[in-house]
């Protein structure tokens, strides 16, 4: 059998190859501009975030505590509590150096982030407390609460001021509601840590 050889054109060849390229970066471009293609990647992990933020100049360790409605509570102490996750922990200054091709780095972000990644019908509580005081006078902390899904909202937000260690807020409790948002906000206080028995014996420092 023989095979029929055909000649091809240099220039459609070139046009071809540049019209991939083209293609290409088109393509890069669009993923680039559209920050739903980046937020779709946050979708498929959780479906409200958490974060309590408070100055970077600030050495201070405050941490969140969640409680959801059928009595599981997340903290340091424990990461993982039903859908509740703590993706990060922040110890003030004590975790803001590390090290990149052997030099130490200062990262200073204050912020600690909880994602719930599947929603129990019931009331959530969002507490903080401040595990240790380093730097003289009151502290602002920002605690947010963002839904994921169908899009990315803003729920709740608020600022709360705490003045000294062992401190213990009850900051929000809220029900997430079928129709997306939270219903049922309130600031009722509810103790979730057991510092209030004897803070001493508990402490990481």
């Amino acid at each position: 059998m023989k095979y029929r050889a055909y000649r091809t054109d240099p220039f459609i060849d070139l046009l071809f190859n540049a019209l991939l390229g083209f293609t290409m970066l088109f393509f890069i471009a669009i993923v680039f501009m559209n920050p739903e293609a980046l937020k779709a990647r946050v979708n498929l992990k959780a479906e409200y975030i958490i974060s309590v933020t408070w100055p970077d100049n600030r050495r201070d360790d405050v941490d969140i505590w969640v409680e959801d409605p059928y009595g599981e509570v997340l903290s340091y102490l424990n990461k993982e509590a039903g859908w509740l996750h703590l993706d990060r922990d922040d110890q003030g200054d004590l975790t803001d150096t590390i090290e990149v091709d052997g030099r130490e780095v200062v990262y200073p972000i204050n912020q600690e982030i909880v994602t719930i990644r599947g929603i129990i019908e019931g009331e959530y509580t969002v507490n903080l407390y401040y595990y240790e005081k380093r730097d003289p006078g009151p502290l602002d902390v920002t605690v947010r609460i963002d839904q994921v899904n169908p899009a990315l909202t803003t729920v709740f937000a608020e600022k709360v001021t705490l003045t000294r260690r062992d401190e213990e807020v009850t900051v929000v409790r809220f029900t997430p509601s079928r129709n997306g948002g939270v219903t049922n906000v309130n600031k009722r206080q509810r103790v979730l840590t057991p510092y209030a028995l004897d803070p001493a014996p508990w402490h990481r420092h």
